[in-house]
């Protein structure tokens, strides 16, 4: 039986603080007890924010907690072909259609059948897509597109859960959205955007691809993606990738029980280490044992 396989995938957009601490202290711990591996990916997808300073830091606070990683680290950045192929795989199935809307006109569109307060939101709060572009004949989407008009590629939810079938994952959490064997409620998310004109991706397509490529098979991570899980399965199920164990761990909270955000220069690691913070002090703070 190969070696069991755990990630912590940061976007390099800000310091990291104790949120991620914990999140890649848990996930390191995790590893080295079931004597498996601890990968490191640079989720830089999102060019125009992610910034070399921030990634040369990640590097420095991880090395400061005592943690350490498989080479190579993954860039998303370095891997768009990847995400071309599945989105090419997902397009071939007859699932995926480009929508033109920009969010403003979303917001209109759902407020004029009925008050945007009624109408459905996804798990994020946004408003889920009405579907209109599903219906645009094709040589209109390809005039459109010829035009170089901007648009999204979106997942036909209805066609991709009639393919998938029902779907579940194994949750091994904290157990605030239930442990053992949860059903998957992809429908919850509506036609999400799977990658854009100018960007071959989406974070819920390169984070499932980039989780099956490099043979991941625990994904550890904050209660705040717990639903994210429903898309990742379903995009699992649709590409033919394994179906890795899904652990959702507690959030780091800010004195007033907001997440952290990277802005929160009071619990930036950097800030923390200057402070005369040591790494078991850290670790003493997001609750795990020294």
């Amino acid at each position: 039986m190969s070696p069991p396989v755990f990630r912590f995938a940061p976007s390099p957009n800000g310091y990291l603080h104790l949120g991620h601490a914990f999140s890649a202290l848990l996930n390191f711990d995790l590893a080295r007890a079931a004597s498996g591996k601890f990968l490191l990916r640079i989720d830089d997808i999102d060019t125009t924010r992610c910034r070399p300073e921030f990634e040369a830091a990640i590097y420095e606070d991880l090395h400061w907690l005592g943690v350490a990683w498989e080479k190579p680290v993954r860039h998303q950045s370095q891997h768009f072909d990847d995400y071309r192929a599945a989105l090419a795989k997902l397009d071939a199935l007859g699932l995926l259609y480009p929508s033109f809307e920009s969010r403003a006109e979303i917001a209109r569109l759902v407020a004029e059948p009925e008050s945007a307060a009624s109408w459905p939101h996804d798990p994020d709060g946004a408003p889920l897509y009405p579907g209109t572009a599903k219906s645009l004949p094709a040589a209109e989407r390809a005039t459109r597109i010829a035009r170089g008009e901007p648009y999204a590629l979106r997942l036909d939810l209805a066609a991709a859960v009639m393919r998938a079938g029902e779907l579940n994952w194994t949750e091994e959490g904290d157990g605030h959205g239930g442990l053992g064997l949860v059903r998957a409620q992809p429908q919850m998310w509506g036609d999400v955007v799977i990658a854009r004109k100018d960007l071959p991706t989406s974070y819920h397509l390169s984070v499932v691809v980039d989780d099956a490529l490099t043979g991941v098979t625990h994904i550890v991570r904050g209660y705040d993606l717990y639903r994210s899980t429903d898309i990742h399965r379903l995009l699992q199920a649709l590409l033919g990738f394994a179906v890795p164990i899904y652990g959702h761990h507690k959030l780091i909270l800010d004195t007033v029980g907001r997440k952290l955000s990277k802005s929160t220069r009071s619990t930036g690691l950097r800030e923390l280490r200057a402070a005369g913070a040591t790494a078991k002090d850290i670790r003493r703070m997001v609750g795990l044992d020294a």
